[in-house]
């Protein structure tokens, strides 16, 4: 009898802790549900987030502020420059140079230009001038050769280099200025060259192209983070200059049908740096000169002091480095150090004939690295090309003091071809530590001819019969009694 009432009490109890636990469990479900939810908005968050910083990682970066680097700074906007690419905006350079020209007790001043396409004629710098192009600044130059200035011919080339008579001014163009910089963020002065170089090849020209940026008699120039393009005629063109820069500098031309594209021409400077530059141009590389024949020797202006290094340079047409064919003032203290010359004609050059005269002395190659070429080092002597006919035949030039060291590379089909003569022999030439792939097993890839100059030590490929052995310690192994002799082969 007493069975009936406590089983009922039990479940009575059940029933209560079954109430009580209902709500219990609806709370905790409560709670995992939120947290579930809670979890996956902050994975879509953090996912959503993610794809955003990913989409702007291909959005370009906001351009770089344009440094203040003169006392005084102005933008070529504040001149009514219009940066469309169809607006013409020379007099808008011209009166900012001009306002500049009056700051020079202060400091001079800088022009910035900004992003956009400046279409302009040529114009004129100043002393104590900055040029600074922006990030995606282009200035144009204008096709038409009516707006280009004509100029009297270079007093070191004679009557004209293309043609008798005026030449056309460069784009850019500094005359007896002193403390100048054209820099930026890598933009960019674009000659629009093409329509030179059709007129050229049709003979449509009647004066001598001009350069895309020329300094003349000028001294303390810095050129620095930009791209020069498509220039009519030489790239870069410093004359008589002294203490000029050209650092991290980017020069580009197409490598075939761009006729006489120079890079840079250093034309009888004195101290002068080219550095951590890529050059691709239709013709050399770089190409120091000194003047051209008679009218030259007459000017007398050396290229001296001259420091070309870490430097990459393509030339399908000519080669990386060349020293003349105009180089009558002379040309001396050269060095050329970590150099690397890819797919071209030829690596480094040499270039003279009977009525140059002046001298090519104290000329220093080292680490310089040749990928692909046709010929990796070159002398000539008999580049004869002249500007008239009253150049004197005996003023031969010298030849002497020339050192290759540490010259490697692959795929070179001529590594060495020496052309001395019996008027001017290539005296006191050097070769050490040399090893170049060649791409043709013929006998005569080492070629010689009138060289005097030595090798020490072990050098690939093997040298020509021209030259003095030495071990590496210097010690003579071996006098050459055939310096004379030629083994020259251009039929490869």
């Amino acid at each position: 009898m007493m069975v009936g009432p406590l089983t009922f009490r039990r479940v009575n109890h059940h029933r209560s802790e079954f109430k009580w636990w209902i709500p219990a469990f609806l709370s905790f479900r409560q709670t995992i549900l939120v947290a579930v939810w809670f979890t996956i908005f902050a994975v879509l968050f953090i996912w959503q987030k993610n794809l955003i910083d990913g989409l702007l990682m291909f959005r370009r970066p906001p351009p770089r502020p344009i440094p203040k680097l003169r006392p005084v700074a102005f933008n070529l906007t504040d001149f009514g420059g219009v940066g469309d690419g169809r607006t013409l905006n020379t007099k808008a350079f011209e009166e900012a140079i001009s306002s500049i020209s009056k700051l020079e007790k202060i400091g001079g001043g800088q022009l910035n230009v900004q992003a956009g396409y400046w279409l302009t004629a040529p114009f004129n710098l100043t002393s104590h001038m900055t040029l600074f192009l922006a990030q995606d600044a282009v200035i144009l130059a204008i096709q038409d050769e009516k707006y280009w200035t004509l100029m009297p011919p270079l007093p070191s080339y004679g009557f004209g280099r293309e043609h008798p008579g005026p030449r056309y001014g460069s784009l850019i163009h500094g005359q007896n200025v002193t403390d100048v910089v054209i820099t930026g963020h890598n933009g960019t002065i674009d000659g629009q060259g093409k329509a030179w170089w059709d007129k050229f090849r049709q003979k449509r020209l009647n004066h001598t192209r001009g350069p895309l940026v020329q300094i003349m008699w000028s001294s303390d120039i810095h050129i620095s983070h930009i791209t020069l393009r498509n220039s009519p005629f030489w790239t870069l063109h410093p004359f008589d200059c002294k203490n000029v820069s050209v650092t991290n500098v980017t020069i580009l031309a197409p490598v075939v049908g761009a006729p006489n594209t120079d890079g840079i021409d250093p034309d009888s400077c004195e101290n002068m740096v080219i550095e951590d530059c890529y050059i691709s141009v239709g013709d050399d590389g770089v190409a120091i000169k000194s003047g051209w024949n008679q009218y030259g020797i007459t000017y007398g202006r050396p290229s001296t002091n001259i420091l070309i290094r870490n430097v990459v340079i393509r030339s399908m047409v000519s080669a990386g480095v060349s020293i003349g064919s105009e180089m009558s003032g002379g040309v001396s203290n050269v060095r050329v150090e970590n150099l690397h010359v890819w797919n071209s004609r030829r690596g480094v050059r040499i270039k003279t004939s009977p009525g140059r005269g002046g001298y090519v002395r104290n000329i220093t190659y080292q680490n310089v690295m040749f990928d692909n070429l046709r010929v990796g080092i070159v002398i000539k002597t008999d580049y004869n090309e002249h500007p008239d006919e009253g150049y004197n035949p005996k003023a031969v030039p010298v030849l002497e003091d020339i050192s290759f060291t540490g010259i490697y590379g692959h795929g070179v089909r001529v590594p060495v071809r020496i052309n001395g003569s019996e008027e001017i022999p290539v005296k006191n030439v050097t070769f050490r530590d040399m090893s170049v792939g060649i791409t043709y097993k013929k006998k005569h890839i080492f070629q010689c001819a009138f060289v005097h100059g030595r090798v020490i030590g072990t050098i690939f490929p093997s040298p020509c019969e021209n030259l003095d052995r030495y071990d590496e310690q210097g010690q003579l192994i071996k006098r050459s009694e055939l310096q004379n002799i030629s083994n020259i082969d251009y039929d490869f």
